[in-house]
């Protein structure tokens, strides 16, 4: 498969100036954007993340580049769409990352413009990419309890210039053994990721109902209910069910077997253990505040992806639906960033737009190679001359343009391979509208943004499926 190759990076030029912010970047894995009790959800309390979003700007409109972790990682920590690398899902993380890439990547980028630059947690990336590679400080390989405990080190020791620290935490990603155990246990057949203990261990406790509760009375009263999108849409997309599906057993196992019951259990143990990162996101904030950096420290909290959270009976991500690729993003500086403000009109890339967000802030020019924007005039509420009207994300067999109301997908084989959704009266993706004829001319408009977008960024791996506009022009 064709690497494209990246321009060389400019270098940027330490800045003099004493004031440069620091910044904080944390990161939690498969966490969607309805997983926060500031976004609405009664079923969790997230109190780390909420007061960020009380003293920051919370945007609605945040989407991964690719919802799997490695493509969407590798977006995040470079800057650029994953097809530029020529990554599809996961299994590319065993290719070698191109030189340039590791050149351009944000350790190196805020390093040479003088930031003390450290990473701890997960990684996930090409083969070739460390926090050293990539211009950190390799700061723990710890995902959890000892990963918050390592930042509240490293904020809480005196430095003489600004930093740069990046914590990734693995939770609420454990959900994913529930389905994957299920199945080995049904089919008879050894468990996946048998050295997995850890994750196996937080899973099993918050399966847990609570104590003094019977069973009955957690259903009735306690575990979230069936999401209003649980069941399969009409006209879902062979290739969903073919490629994302009954190619990965388990999944096929738990849509295909799992009961009400289970399903909902499974929604409880994600909120569960979405609290449990949330506990380890309040120890670096507090950590933050002890040492006196909150006013002086811009956060960034995001997600790599999400879960599909038993809608259309699914779980784990990858799918182009709204649970796995719509994402959590708040830009939170106290006394600085627009306190409380959600942002619901401005669609955001975060694996384009991380970057220049964060050089925004500490002054630094960006690399002439990275597409994205920076949010930080949206964030502190000043005006924005321009911003594109859309946002695209990819996945392992299709891509998705979003624009103000509507959704267009296009898989790459099998009946059904678009989806036009109106997310405005349909926000669950139950009724699609590309073969409804009074819809045309949207669905038209969405072909040709999307084709746009592949020939303006060279996606090589999508232009042979996405529609070519003179097919559209006469009917095609």
């Amino acid at each position: 498969m064709a690497v494209l190759a990246l321009s060389e990076a400019v270098p940027a030029e330490p800045s003099s100036k004493s004031d440069r912010p620091n910044l904080l970047v944390i990161v939690t894995d498969q966490q969607h954007a309805g997983m926060m009790s500031c976004a609405g959800n009664k079923y969790l309390s997230t109190p780390a993340i909420d007061s960020l979003a009380a003293t920051g700007a919370r945007f609605e409109m945040a989407y991964a580049a690719n919802p799997v972790c490695i493509p969407s990682r590798v977006s995040m920590i470079t800057g650029q769409m994953p097809s530029r690398f020529g990554m599809r899902s996961n299994a590319e993380g065993r290719n070698q990352a191109p030189p340039a890439a590791i050149k351009e990547a944000m350790g190196w980028i805020f390093r040479n413009a003088g930031y003390e630059t450290a990473y701890g947690g997960k990684t996930h990336w090409l083969r070739g990419m460390t926090p050293q590679s990539l211009g950190f400080e390799n700061l723990t390989g710890d995902q959890r309890e000892g990963l918050a405990e390592a930042c509240a080190r490293f904020l809480a020791a005196k430095r003489q210039k600004p930093f740069l620290l990046v914590a990734s935490f693995i939770n609420p990603h454990d959900i994913c053994y529930m389905a994957i155990d299920d199945f080995a246990q049904a089919a008879g057949k050894p468990i996946m990721y048998p050295g997995s203990q850890v994750e196996r261990e937080r899973l099993a406790a918050a399966l847990q109902l609570p104590d003094g509760v019977s069973r009955e009375d957690f259903f009735a009263r306690l575990c979230p209910p069936l999401p209003a999108n649980f069941e399969i849409p009409a006209l879902e997309p062979q290739c969903i069910t073919e490629q994302y599906v009954r190619a990965r057993t388990f999944r096929e196992h738990a849509r295909t077997t799992w009961s009400d019951q289970r399903w909902r259990l499974h929604r409880w143990a994600y909120c569960r253990l979405t609290e449990m990162v949330d506990a380890h996101i309040a120890k670096v904030l507090e950590a933050l505040r002890r040492a006196g950096l909150e006013e002086t420290t811009v956060v960034v909290f995001t997600s790599d992806h999400g879960d599909l959270d038993a809608a259309h009976r699914l779980e784990h991500k990858s799918i182009l639906y709204e649970e796995a690729a719509r994402v959590p993003l708040i830009v939170s500086q106290k006394g600085v960033t627009r306190a409380g403000w959600v942002d619901t009109a401005h669609p955001v890339s975060v694996g384009l737009d991380l970057i220049p967000t964060l050089c925004d802030y500490a002054g630094i020019e960006p690399p002439p190679s990275l597409p994205g924007r920076s949010v930080r005039p949206l964030a502190e509420g000043r005006p924005v001359e321009s911003w594109p009207d859309q946002v695209v994300v990819e996945s392992e067999a299709g891509r998705m343009v979003r624009t103000d109301r509507f959704k267009y997908v296009v898989y790459e084989s099998g009946e059904h391979r678009e989806q036009l959704i109106d997310l405005a009266n349909d926000p669950g993706e139950m009724v699609n509208l590309a073969e409804s004829p009074e819809y045309r001319d949207v669905l038209d408009e969405h072909r040709k943004r999307l084709r746009r977008w592949v020939e303006t960024t060279h996606d090589e791996i999508a232009e042979p499926y996405v529609p070519p506009v003179r097919a559209q022009e006469h009917g095609g």
